[in-house]
């Protein structure tokens, strides 16, 4: 009985497209800030809340504070801190 060769799912790096975080960073390097709305409209990100948690956990500071929706809706808004990665980089 032979065995058969294992299996390999992983896309090459040069095929990967920039995960949701990844981009949702960039975004945030840029000077901009975001919120949940505006994360799915730009992103197709359902859920801004896991991918700023991936974020800190990764060394990033991102502050969070709540503004208020034309509606009326108290709504968290992310942007990063003055100095951010867990380095320091100046953004």
């Amino acid at each position: 009985m032979t065995s058969q060769p294992e299996l390999s799912f992983a896309e090459p790096e040069t095929h990967r497209r920039p995960t949701q975080a990844g981009r949702i960073l960039a975004y945030l390097r840029a000077g901009n800030r975001i919120t949940a709305i505006e994360a799915l409209e730009r992103f197709q990100c359902f859920r801004l809340a896991a991918r700023i948690h991936e974020l800190r956990r990764e060394g990033w500071q991102i502050e969070e504070r709540t503004v208020e929706t034309r509606s009326g809706k108290r709504v968290a808004e992310y942007s990063l801190a003055t100095l951010t990665h867990a380095e320091g980089q100046p953004v």
